[in-house]
C-alpha cells in the first residue's frame, strides 16, 4: 500500500489541473455520502457515513444524546429532516415490499436493524442494508432519502414500520 501512494504522489507532482484526481483501484469509485443526524430541536446528535459495500450499503458512526434503549433504525425515501420528521416520507422501499428483516421478502431497502442506545445516550452505529448509492436502489435519487431514528424497536415483521414509533431524529443522506 505504501509503494502505491509514493507512487501516486510521484505521478501528481507538477499536475496543475484543477479537477479532482480518482485513484481506483480498477474498479469504478463510488464515492460515499453522510447524514447529520438532529432531533427535533435541532441538536446535533452525530454523523453517520455510507459506504458502498458489495451487497449494499454500510452505515456507521456516533450518535449522542438519544434516549436510552432500543431504537428502530430506518432509510426514509424522502431527502427532507423537518420536526416531527414525517416529511422524510415512508421507508426506502424500491421494490415495493413488506416491512420487516424478519420477513421472507427480506423488508424494505430501508429497514435496518435496531440499535441499542446505552444509558449515557451515546450508540456506536455500524449496520448494513441493501439500498445502494449508486444504480438501481440508490438513495441519492432526485428527491433524496434520510436516515431516522425511531422512538421504540422496530419489531421487523408489521408493515409499514415494525412498530416504532414517533421519528426522534433524522438526517438528510447526502455526498
Amino acid at each position: 500500500m505504501r509503494v502505491l501512494a509514493v507512487v501516486i504522489a510521484v505521478q501528481l507532482v507538477g499536475c496543475t489541473s484543477s479537477r479532482p484526481v480518482v485513484v481506483s483501484s480498477g474498479a469504478a469509485a463510488v464515492a460515499g455520502a453522510h447524514a447529520d443526524v438532529r432531533d427535533a430541536a435541532g441538536t446535533p446528535l452525530g454523523r453517520l457515513a455510507f459506504a458502498p459495500t458489495a451487497t449494499g450499503v454500510r452505515i456507521h458512526g456516533v450518535l449522542q444524546g438519544l434516549p436510552p434503549g432500543t431504537h428502530g433504525l430506518h432509510v426514509h425515501a424522502v431527502g427532507e429532516c423537518v420536526a416531527p420528521f414525517t416529511s422524510a416520507g415512508p421507508h426506502f422501499n424500491p421494490s415495493n415490499v413488506p416491512h420487516g428483516l424478519a420477513t421472507p421478502q427480506g423488508g424494505h431497502a430501508g429497514d435496518l436493524p435496531n440499535i441499542v442506545v446505552g444509558s449515557d445516550g451515546r450508540v456506536v452505529v455500524d449496520v448494513s442494508g441493501r439500498a445502494t448509492l449508486e444504480g438501481a436502489n440508490t438513495l441519492l435519487d432526485a428527491d433524496g432519502a434520510a436516515i431516522v431514528v425511531h422512538a421504540a424497536a422496530d419489531d421487523e415483521r408489521t408493515d409499514p414500520a415494525g412498530n416504532a414509533g414517533a421519528r426522534i431524529a433524522c438526517g438528510v443522506i447526502t455526498r
